[in-house]
């Protein structure tokens, strides 16, 4: 982090005490800012008078996600075309508190991390390496060529994510359609499974954040 700003004329704040002096004790200069300058670089709906600035996020290397961290194997989360910023940001912070150790996403026609993804995901980014990548086919057909088995979550699939077999404890890439149309053609083909969520109600699918929650904590709990 490079600097902390606070708006001026914010309401005396045992949070924003506190978060002044973990900026102290970091070194990280700390700026009072007025408020029309501080919520025109804020870019979110909803600024709370705090702001961090921080230096780029790193995109991380597809690869260095399909190596094993200490005694675990590689367990990712793939995206194909969440284009929903909310989102995007429910699903980090869900795959970060499941123990997901990377996210892939695309280059093209996908979400980002931005401000509001910051914001929704609650911390996720600074913990979560994300690799963004030209296409999802392709880098699913690397996963598979390092060994990383892919399973699709597909509405429509014939078995579920509780039938699947000891293939989701070794290297693992979770894929998770966009919205509305879910899983698209080329990348249903390099899924090695396809699997879905049993449903009871009469509504044909999940949003993608609650699909990848369960999904995600379902996966973390087959493989403690």
């Amino acid at each position: 982090m490079r600097e902390l700003w606070v708006a001026e004329g914010l309401d005396p704040s045992p949070q924003i005490d506190e978060i002044e002096r973990l900026a102290v004790r970091r070194k990280v200069r700390t700026m009072l800012v007025p408020r029309r300058r501080f919520d025109a670089a804020a870019r979110t709906e909803a600024p709370q008078g705090v702001m961090a600035r921080a230096r780029p996020l790193e995109e991380a290397d597809l690869d260095e996600l399909c190596a094993p961290k200490g005694r675990r194997p590689p367990f990712l989360l793939v995206l194909d075309g969440v284009t929903d910023p909310h989102n995007l940001g429910s699903l980090l912070r869900t795959a970060e508190c499941a123990g997901v150790s990377g996210v892939v996403v695309g280059r093209h026609r996908a979400a980002h991390v931005t401000p509001t993804v910051a914001k929704v995901a609650a911390g996720a980014i600074e913990h979560v390496p994300i690799a963004v990548v030209p296409g999802i086919p392709a880098a699913l057909a690397r996963l598979d060529e390092r060994g990383v088995v892919a399973v699709g979550m597909d509405a429509d699939a014939d078995g579920t994510i509780y039938e699947l077999g000891r293939e989701v404890e070794g290297p693992l890439a979770l894929v998770l359609g966009a919205e509305g149309r879910g899983l698209a053609a080329l990348t249903r083909k390099r899924c090695a499974v396809l699997a879905s969520i049993p449903r009871r109600g009469r509504l044909d699918s999940l949003n993608v954040a609650t699909a990848g929650a369960v999904a995600c904590f379902e996966m973390a709990r087959r493989r403690q």
